[in-house]
């Protein structure tokens, strides 16, 4: 997992869930997915939430977003 990439998406975590409009995708352009976790190494989105993410209603991405803050408290805290 992209340490670097990890931090950048989880300080926008509170922004996106703060958001009344239009809730921004998480994509930070680090596209790798992790074999062991299922995840993308970059957003910490599964496969299925990148690829449904333009047919979502923003309180499904919202949901995304939460999941992704839940995911990077778990990555970070990873020795």
């Amino acid at each position: 997992m992209n340490q670097a990439a990890i931090k950048i998406v989880a300080s926008r975590v509170p922004a996106a869930l703060a958001q009344t409009g239009t809730v921004p995708s998480p994509c930070v352009s680090v596209c790798a997915m992790d074999t062991a976790t299922g995840l993308c190494g970059g957003c910490l989105r599964q496969l299925d939430e990148i690829a449904s993410w333009s047919r979502m209603d923003d309180n499904d991405k919202r949901e995304v977003w939460v999941k992704i803050g839940q995911r990077a408290q778990q990555c970070l805290a990873k020795p």
